[in-house]
């Protein structure tokens, strides 16, 4: 299967599974869906901003491991690994990106662009992840990284500038 064989629609947001995959139908964007996957993030993101550190972390990890499930049901539903259009996955590398992020809008977006450049740009081992690891924890595992790798650029920013 490739990645993006089949063209989305608003009919396979029907499915309860693709709607949240598909990032609520940010996933449907014609172009840059992973870009919009991540705009979809950040209002969730600022729903969570009010919960202390561990609940953050909490309901980001719930977020991830359900992640793995969503992705890989979806993935199976549209017959495609890893569609251009799922999108979950874009959510939860962003919401990853930003724990224990400073409040204000500055830190939202630089931490939206590291993460866009560390899910764009894939440098090891977030290629190598990519190509290798399939189902549902291979459509996560590379975004989980890249949000790992934004948060410790966003949080090196905030030392710097703090």
């Amino acid at each position: 299967m490739s990645k993006t064989s089949k063209r989305l629609t608003l009919k396979d947001l029907k499915h309860p599974i693709n709607f949240l995959a598909l990032g609520f139908g940010s996933g449907l964007a014609p172009k840059a869906p992973g870009t919009f996957g991540t705009l979809a993030a950040v209002p969730l993101y600022l729903m969570m901003t009010s919960l202390s550190n561990l609940q953050y972390l909490l309901v980001t990890v719930f977020v991830c491991l359900i992640g793995i499930w969503i992705c890989g049901v979806s993935a199976d539903i549209l017959g495609v690994h890893d569609h251009s259009g799922i999108v979950w996955d874009e959510i939860a590398g962003f919401l990853i990106t930003m724990f224990m992020a400073p409040s204000g809008w500055q830190w939202i977006v630089l931490g939206f662009i590291y993460f866009r450049i560390f899910d764009i740009l894939k440098p090891w081992p977030i290629s190598w992840l990519d190509r290798q690891v399939g189902g549902g924890f291979g459509i996560m595992i590379d975004d989980v990284i890249a949000g790992l790798f934004a948060w410790f650029c966003l949080w090196i920013t905030v030392k710097i500038v703090a």
